[in-house]
């Protein structure tokens, strides 16, 4: 070998120790950058013999896949559960204080206690102040049932945005990638962006990613909506300003095509998106519904009725609701936890609360104790056992179809706390799911800090190599200068 062909190996082992000891060095400096995948400095033989560092980031494309369907099923089931654990916060503590039951047993008390004793005025004011005491309560529940709904559709907007903006962003990188790949530069940078944008991405919307040729990517969701094919294509969403339980939200479209609702308590969402849409649409609504049917059946068991011969309906007793009628029919009356009120012919001061003894809150016609004996409790009697005995229930409020009022309620809260506990418990099975499979991805793809020490050693021993070529080479040349001279 000529010296002049030995000075250029030595730089050329030089240029590509440096070049691989730069890849070295990023990898170790980005050990703990969950975002970041590992590059390898591979020698690749080029024409004429030399050798040059190519660059080879690592991938796992199945893993990948897996992971970004790991994420998009662990955040769903997420908010499902945090759905149906802020509507558990209602009801109060682990003893369900606040919860209408709970309120009911107190009321259906004081009434056995005022049947006991019919002529105390005292007592029959404290059985109008726990019925308010439950008409408050069931107020309450349904405003904050309307305000969970409300903070879905907000989280929702806010949602929609996000994904607008990260498909924006994902353009961008995208054609950073395919342009790189094209002019054949080093893209592992922007596929590492990439690839965490896919991530982002699908933490709000279940997706599947095609890549295409030139390293270019399609992103569709597992619903078959098109997200992003050379350019993003539209995510649309209104967001409603209140809501009541006659109010319906709308929904998110993906290239015009809407994005299903998730279903089922293990939900069939994909992504925070479907998951916010079954809270608002479905998980509190169905409690809203069992609100209603104790509200509605609030008002039919202390229904009066007419004592006379003339036939007349049943009307609004210690219970009224804005529609002022007894609803006949066992169905839903949307909204009717939220405006149940106790009766102002009852309430002390402006009303007499011993009517509730006697009847006749709506005229003479309703007096079940037209001589006013102080004694007389046969009304009191049947208000305590009614909220015992079976009446019909809407079965699609999921609480019981016939049944008798108190268990209606606590069956109210079996269907809650059943949702709850398997809701979370299924969070965190795939939240768990998803960890390891991101645990795997990672050491797949990720940078073992001693693999790579061992490497950086070897590219030690390299460059000292060549240095002492070059250290060699440098004592034949100032030997050759010497016999010239």
């Amino acid at each position: 070998m000529s010296l002049s062909a030995a000075i250029r190996t030595a730089q050329s082992i030089l240029s590509n120790t440096s070049k691989q000891t730069l890849v070295v060095s990023d990898n170790i400096a980005n050990a703990n950058n969950p975002n970041y995948a590992r590059r390898a400095p591979m020698l690749q033989s080029n024409l004429g013999g030399s050798l040059s560092v190519s660059v080879h980031r690592t991938e796992n494309k199945l893993l990948l896949s897996q992971s970004l369907d790991s994420i998009s099923a662990s955040h769903a089931q997420f908010i499902v559960a945090d759905g149906f654990s802020r509507i558990k916060t209602t009801l109060g503590g682990n003893d369900n204080e606040l919860s209408p039951s709970r309120y009911l047993g107190n009321l259906q008390t004081a009434l056995q206690t005022l049947s006991a004793t019919p002529g105390n005025t005292t007592l029959a004011a404290t059985v109008v102040s726990d019925a308010k005491d439950l008409a408050d309560n069931l107020n309450n529940a349904s405003a904050a049932v309307q305000q969970l709904r409300l903070d879905a559709d907000f989280a929702i907007k806010q949602g929609v945005d996000k994904l607008n903006s990260l498909l924006a962003d994902f353009e961008q990188t995208n054609q950073t990638v395919v342009a790189g790949t094209l002019s054949g530069e080093d893209v592992s940078q922007a596929l590492d962006k990439r690839d965490t944008l896919l991530r982002e991405i699908s933490s709000l919307v279940g997706i599947r990613t095609i890549e295409r040729q030139g390293n270019d990517l399609a992103i569709y969701t597992t619903g078959g909506q098109t997200l992003f094919e050379k350019i993003p294509r539209s995510v649309s969403f209104v967001p409603t300003t209140g809501f009541d339980p006659t109010t319906n939200g709308n929904a998110i479209y993906i290239d015009g095509v809407p994005l299903a609702v998730g279903q089922g308590v293990q939900t069939s969402a994909k992504g925070e998106l479907a998951a916010q849409l079954q809270v608002r649409d479905s998980i509190a609504p169905s409690y809203q519904n069992q609100l209603d049917e104790i509200a509605r059946g609030l008002v039919v068991a202390f229904a009066e009725h007419d004592q006379s011969a003339s036939a007349l309906p049943d009307m609004p007793g210690l219970f009224t609701w804005a529609g002022g009628t007894v609803p006949t029919a066992p169905a839903i009356v949307p909204g009717m936890s939220g405006s149940i009120m106790v009766n102002p012919a009852l309430v002390p001061g402006s009303g007499n609360p011993m009517l509730l003894r006697d009847g006749g809150i709506n005229g003479a016609a309703y007096v079940s104790n037209p001589s006013g004996a102080a004694g007389f409790s046969g009304l009191l009697d049947s208000y305590v056992t009614g909220l015992n005995e079976p009446m019909d229930f809407d079965p699609t409020a999921l609480a019981g179809s016939r049944t008798g009022l108190i268990e209606y309620t606590s069956g109210s809260i079996g269907w809650l706390e059943a949702g709850r506990s398997e809701a979370s418990n299924a969070s965190e099975t795939r939240h768990a799911e998803s960890t390891r499979i991101l645990e795997t991805y990672s050491k797949e793809t990720g940078v073992n800090v001693d693999e790579e020490m061992t490497l950086m050693l070897k590219l030690e021993q390299s460059y000292k190599a060549s240095t002492k070529l070059l250290a060699t080479i440098d004592e034949m040349m100032n030997a050759l200068m010497a016999v010239v001279r």
